[in-house]
C-alpha cells in the first residue's frame, strides 16, 4: 500500500553540493543547444533564451551576494543596480558579453552558479539573509538556487528544442524545503513544476500564482 502523505520520511537537507550537481547538469545540457538557438522564445517566458540564461545567472549571483556581507541585510537586497536591457526583459546586475557567443553565456552561468556553492558552503548555518519569499538560511538559499535553475533549464529547454529530465531527489529535496504544502506522493519533477505554475498535476488545481517559503 503507498505510503500517505502524513507518514512520508521527510527528505535529507538541502546542500550546496545539491546545488553544484543542479548547475553542473543544466550547463551540460544547454551546451549541446545550436547557437542559433538562443534567440529564440524561452518556453511559455516572455524572454528569449539567452535573457532566460542571464535571468538564471543573475538569481544566482543574486542569492550569494546576499549572504556575503558580514551582517546580511534582513529587510532588503544588497542594493546592486538592476536594470532591463529592454522593455519587458529581466532586471539583472548580471549580463553576459554577446560577443562571446553561447560558450561565453554558459561560462557566466556556471560562474554565477559556483559562487552561490562556496557561499552556501561557507557560510554559518546560523546566517540568515534577505528574500522577499522568505528571509533564509544558506540551505534554503541552496534550495532556490536549484528550483531556479531545474524550471529556467526547463523553459530554456523547451525553447532550445532539449530534453531535460533532472534528478527526482534534487527535486524531493527542494520541494520538501520550500514548497511544504506540496503533495509528496506524485512525480518529484512534475510536482515541481507543477509548484511553480509550470504544469498540470492530476488530483490539483493548476497554479496561476506561486510563491515559496523560504524560512528555515
Amino acid at each position: 500500500m503507498p505510503r500517505s502523505e502524513e507518514t512520508s520520511p521527510r527528505p535529507s537537507p538541502v546542500t550546496a553540493d545539491d546545488l553544484d550537481l543542479a548547475v553542473r547538469l543544466a550547463v551540460e545540457v544547454l551546451r549541446t543547444a545550436s547557437p542559433a538557438a538562443w534567440d529564440g522564445r524561452a518556453g511559455a517566458l516572455d524572454w528569449d533564451c539567452w535573457e532566460t540564461a542571464e535571468h538564471l545567472s543573475d538569481d544566482l549571483f543574486a542569492y550569494a551576494a546576499q549572504l556575503g556581507p558580514a551582517t546580511p541585510p534582513l529587510d532588503g537586497e544588497v542594493p546592486f543596480l538592476w536594470e532591463r536591457r529592454r522593455p519587458g526583459g529581466p532586471a539583472n546586475a548580471i549580463h553576459a558579453d554577446r560577443a562571446a557567443g553561447s560558450a561565453g553565456l554558459l561560462c557566466v552561468l556556471e560562474a554565477s552558479g559556483a559562487l552561490l556553492v562556496a557561499m552556501v558552503r561557507s557560510a554559518s548555518p546560523d546566517t540568515r539573509a534577505y528574500h522577499v519569499f522568505g528571509n533564509a538560511d544558506p540551505a534554503g538559499f541552496a534550495a532556490m538556487g536549484i528550483v531556479e535553475t531545474l524550471v529556467h533549464t526547463y523553459d530554456m529547454a523547451e525553447g532550445l528544442g532539449l530534453v531535460w529530465d533532472p534528478p527526482a531527489d534534487l527535486c524531493t529535496r527542494a520541494l520538501a524545503r520550500l514548497f511544504r504544502d506540496a503533495p509528496t506522493t506524485t512525480d518529484p519533477w512534475l510536482t515541481l513544476l507543477w509548484a511553480t505554475g509550470r504544469a498540470e498535476l492530476p488530483g490539483h488545481p493548476r497554479r496561476t500564482t506561486w510563491r515559496w517559503d523560504g524560512t528555515p
